[in-house]
C-alpha cells in the first residue's frame, strides 16, 4: 500500500526527492580539492594524479570511500534514527574527545589526533555532526524556548563543552568553528544583543592588545551609552553630553602629560620649581583611574532612570559593561597564560605587532605572494610557480586556497568562492522550507559550520586572520575531513529527502 501523508499526497520516489542541486555542488567542490591536490605536490611527488603514494592518490581514496558513506547515509539508514541516536552520539564523541587529550599523538603541538597505522582520524571533525544533531534535537522539542533560562543554559553547554575541551587540545581552530552557531541560535530567537556582545568581545581584546586597556575602556563605554540612549529616545542628550564626555576622556591622558611637562619646568633663575611635589602627583596618576572613578559615578544615575522607566535594556547593558571591562582587565592574563606561544606569535603578526616575515608571517605572506601573482585568469593549471616551487608549506591541506588563486586567478577563486555560497544558501533555503524544526535547526548548523570554516580558512590565506590551521571543507587534504563534511552535509540531504517524500 503506498504511503500518504496527512493531505493525501502520494509518496514520491526516493530518486526524485534528493536534492541533487546539492550533491553536484558537493562533487564539484571535491574534484576541485582533488585536482589542486595534485596541483600542490606534483613537483616534489612526481607521480600519476592516481598514485596512491603520493597525497592526490591518497585523496582519491578518501574521495572514493566518501562517496560510500554518502550512499549509505542516503540509500541504507533510515533518517529518522538521528534524533533518537544524538544524545548517545554525543555522549561518545565527548568521550573520544576527552580520549584523546592522553591516548592520541601529538601533531605540531596538537594532541587531537588517534593513530591507527596509516591512518589519522580527529574526533574534533565528528564533534561538530554529533553537537548539530544535539542542538537540533533539543531545540526541536515542543515548548523549548530559547528565552528561557533553563533552554538557554542547556544549549549553551552542549555548544561549550566540546568546545572547551577541544582548546585544551590546543585545536583553537576547531574550537573557534563552534562560535558558528550562535547564527543558528539568533534564528531561532535568540536576541542579537548576544551576537553583539561577542563581536564586542573580540573589538575589546584586539583594542587592548594594539592600544591600550584605557583606549577599550572608553570605546566600550562610548558604545554602551550610545546604546542605551538610542533604546530609551535620548540620542539628542548622548550628541550634546556624550559626545563632548568622551572627547574629554579621549584627550584625558595627553592633557595629563602636558600639564606634568608645565609644571616642571624651572623658573626665571633656572632653579628647579617648587611645585615639584605636583609634577610627581600629576605624573603618578593613571587616566584610567579617573575614567573608571567617573563610570562608576554615573552607574547609579543610569540604574536609577532604569528602575524608574522599567527599562530592562539599560541593565543589560550595564551589566554587559561590566563584563567589558572584566575581559579588558583579563585580556593580558588571557593573552600571556592560556595562549600557546606560536598563537601569541601568530596574533601579533596579524595585528602589526610584530614583524616576522621569515618566521611566523612566512606562510601569510608566501600565501599573498601566490593570490597575487594569479592575477585575474592565473597562471594556469600546474604553471604556479609559487606552487611548483614549494614556497607555501601546508599548501595542499590549510593553505590550498592559494594554490586556486595562483593557477586559477581572481575569476577561478571567485567562481570557489561563489560555490561555496550557493552551496550555503541551498542548505539555508531547504532547512528554511522545511516542515520539521529539526531538520531545520540542523541545516542551519550545517550552513554555520560550512560557513566558519570558509571565513577562517581563507581569512587566513589572504592575511585577515591568524594562522590557527583550519581546512577548507571538501577540498583541503585528508581523510578525516572529508569523511566528516560528506557525513554532515548527506545526513541534512536525507533529512530533507524524507520530508519531499510526501510534501
Amino acid at each position: 500500500m503506498t504511503m500518504r501523508d496527512i493531505s493525501g499526497n502520494r509518496g514520491r520516489g526516493l530518486m526524485k526527492t534528493i536534492d541533487w542541486t546539492l550533491v553536484v555542488s558537493y562533487l564539484i567542490l571535491v574534484l576541485v580539492g582533488w585536482t589542486n591536490i595534485y596541483a600542490s605536490v606534483h613537483s616534489s611527488e612526481p607521480a600519476s594524479i592516481f598514485d596512491f603514494s603520493c597525497r592526490s592518490g591518497k585523496q582519491f581514496v578518501w574521495i572514493m570511500t566518501s562517496i560510500v558513506i554518502a550512499a549509505v547515509i542516503l540509500f541504507l539508514i533510515n533518517p529518522r534514527i538521528y534524533e533518537g541516536l544524538s544524545l548517545p552520539i554525543y555522549l561518545v564523541t565527548i568521550g573520544l574527545l576527552v580520549a584523546v587529550i592522553f591516548l592520541g599523538i601529538e601533531v605540531k603541538g596538537s594532541r587531537s589526533w588517534f593513530g591507527f597505522g596509516p591512518i589519522r582520524f580527529q574526533p574534533a571533525e565528528i564533534s561538530k555532526i554529533s553537537t548539530s544533531l544535539m542542538l537540533a534535537t533539543v531545540m526541536s522539542q515542543l515548548g523549548y524556548k530559547i528565552s528561557k533560562f533553563r533552554d538557554f543554559v542547556i544549549t549553551a553547554l552542549i555548544i561549550l563543552v566540546p568546545m572547551a575541551i577541544i582548546v585544551l587540545q590546543s585545536e583553537t581552530g576547531s574550537a573557534l568553528v563552534y562560535v558558528g552557531f550562535i547564527f543558528m541560535l539568533y534564528r531561532e530567537g535568540l536576541s542579537g544583543w548576544l551576537i553583539f556582545m561577542v563581536g564586542m568581545a573580540i573589538l575589546l581584546f584586539i583594542l587592548t592588545l594594539t592600544a591600550s586597556p584605557y583606549t577599550a575602556i572608553l570605546v566600550l563605554t562610548g558604545i554602551a551609552s550610545l546604546c542605551i540612549c538610542l533604546y530609551s529616545g535620548r540620542f539628542k542628550k548622548w550628541l550634546f553630553f556624550g559626545i563632548p564626555a568622551i572627547a574629554f576622556f579621549a584627550l584625558l591622558p595627553e592633557g595629563m602629560e602636558m600639564l606634568a611637562e608645565t609644571v616642571a619646568k624651572p623658573d626665571a633663575s633656572g632653579a628647579a620649581s617648587t611645585a615639584d611635589a605636583w609634577t610627581a602627583f600629576v605624573s603618578a596618576i593613571n587616566p584610567l583611574y579617573i575614567l573608571l572613578v567617573a563610570i562608576f559615578i554615573a552607574t547609579p544615575f543610569a540604574i536609577l532612570q532604569a528602575f524608574r522607566e522599567r527599562n530592562r535594556f539599560t541593565y543589560l547593558a550595564l551589566i554587559s559593561t561590566v563584563a567589558g571591562i572584566a575581559l579588558v582587565f583579563s585580556a593580558d592574563f588571557i593573552f600571556n597564560k592560556v595562549l600557546q606561544d606560536h598563537q601569541r606569535k601568530r596574533i601579533e603578526v596579524l595585528l602589526g605587532m610584530k614583524e616576522d616575515p621569515a618566521g611566523v608571517g612566512y606562510n601569510v605572506n608566501q600565501s599573498m605572494i601566490a593570490i597575487g601573482s594569479g592575477g585575474l585568469t592565473g597562471k594556469g593549471y600546474l604553471n604556479g610557480t609559487q606552487t611548483t616551487y614549494g614556497f607555501v608549506p601546508e599548501q595542499s591541506t590549510d593553505f590550498i586556497f592559494c594554490t586556486i588563486g595562483e593557477e586559477w586567478g581572481f575569476v577561478g577563486s571567485t567562481a570557489v568562492i561563489l560555490l561555496y555560497v550557493f552551496m550555503i544558501w541551498r542548505i539555508i533555503r531547504s532547512a528554511e522550507h522545511s516542515r520539521e524544526s529539526f531538520t531545520r535547526i540542523y541545516g542551519y548548523c550545517v550552513a554555520c559550520c560550512i560557513f566558519m570554516h570558509l571565513f577562517i580558512n581563507i581569512g587566513m590565506t589572504i592575511g585577515l586572520m591568524p594562522v590557527i590551521g583550519i581546512p577548507l571543507p571538501f577540498i583541503s587534504y585528508g581523510g578525516s575531513s572529508l569523511w566528516a563534511f560528506t557525513a554532515m552535509l548527506f545526513i541534512f540531504i536525507a533529512l530533507d529527502r524524507n520530508e519531499r517524500k510526501y510534501f
